[in-house]
């Protein structure tokens, strides 16, 4: 704990400097000297104020499923971490490291819906509306930052572990932008939120993080499915604690999940990568070498659903050694019985939308 806090003193001046360049460049914007566009069809923007981990994808899958039955809906990502460049319609046939791990992911989950990625939101926007005429609304993942753009509905959200309001600017902290960037969210969002929050620990969260009159504040939790087979989703697992698991991984923070699983199963072995890693060959093997270290008849290596989109880049690999990797499925469940109430917040904005 005290060398953590000495390396957040050492690091503040450049928190600092950093702070002041963020604050330059939003007072640009504010002022009108960097303009904004705005689009005529409703633009929902999910994003954070943290470096990852606070859960964009999910939501924007809970999105998806709210809205993708009714009407012509699609994503624009950046694709982080990808190969490529500029403006790209995602296909089921892509690569993680052609599309970037999320937008592949959502791609393949639903099939129907639009996915395109682009850096410059701004320029991606046009040009997905030019190839999909047909769509009538736009989510934005990870672009709560990206002042390039006016959403019409801008959603922000926190972990209840790590909210905002206790964290710093970058290096020191996680914080992208200074805390009092989310008072331009319309909605917050405080997502992974231990399934027996109560209503004194509700209160509590609200009382600091101190919503404005106009916002909406929300609490969501993680619910998992049964996992499935990394080729074969038709596969699956029940996990029970006669389950051994080795937990492979390459996301933002795995406290969450590791409560979650540390209460189902046996025995949890986590062997954790960067957040987006892209595994190499030399990963497979030690990842299998562990795995074999694992003396137990009853084990399986899980992964997430995001990890899965990288891991088949080493599909012949996998099948060769006959590595039983299952991928954890996961949804975002509101608190409160607060579902109805966030997706009829939803519904009024396209309704009610006005170019």
């Amino acid at each position: 704990m005290l060398d953590n806090i000495i390396v957040k003193l050492l690091l503040a001046p450049l928190s600092l400097l950093y702070g002041i360049g963020i604050s330059v460049r939003n007072s640009f914007y504010n002022s009108g000297l960097i303009r904004s566009v705005k689009f005529n069809l409703p633009v929902i923007s999910v994003g954070n104020l943290s470096v990852g981990g606070a859960g964009k994808t999910p939501h924007i899958e809970y999105l998806l499923r709210l809205l993708h039955d009714y009407i012509e809906v699609g994503t624009l990502s950046r694709g982080y971490k990808r190969n490529t460049s500029g403006y790209l319609d995602v296909e089921a046939d892509h690569s993680a490291t052609e599309v970037g791990d999320e937008p592949l992911q959502f791609r393949r989950k639903f099939p129907d819906v639009a996915v395109s990625v682009c850096e410059n939101r701004a320029y991606g926007i046009p040009q997905m509306v030019g190839r999909h005429p047909a769509l009538q609304a736009i989510l934005l993942d990870d672009a709560f930052q990206h002042r390039a753009v006016i959403p019409g509905l801008n959603i922000m959200l926190t972990e209840y572990t790590r909210p905002f309001f206790e964290d710093f600017l970058m290096p020191s902290g996680r914080l992208r932008e200074w805390r009092s960037a989310y008072q331009r969210a319309d909605v917050l969002i405080v997502s992974k939120c231990p399934p027996d929050l109560n209503i004194e620990q509700k209160h509590q969260m609200l009382e600091k993080l101190k919503p404005l009159a106009h916002q909406k504040v929300f609490f969501t939790q993680y619910t998992y499915g049964d996992p499935y087979y990394i080729f074969n989703p038709g596969y699956k697992k029940i996990l029970d604690k006669d389950t051994d698991l080795q937990l492979l991984s390459a996301i933002a923070g795995t406290d969450y999940l590791m409560s979650y699983l540390n209460s189902l199963v046996a025995t949890v072995t986590s062997q954790e990568y960067a957040d987006h890693h892209n595994f190499s060959d030399e990963d497979l093997l030690e990842i299998r070498a562990q795995f074999l270290r694992i003396k137990s008849p009853n084990k399986l290596i899980l992964t997430t659903e995001k990890d899965a989109m990288r891991l088949e880049a080493h599909r012949e690999y996998i099948l060769k050694e006959d590595m039983p990797i299952f991928v954890l499925p996961i949804q975002v469940e509101f608190l409160f019985n607060e579902g109805p109430l966030f997706d009829q917040m939803i519904q009024n904005y396209l309704l009610n939308f006005k170019v």
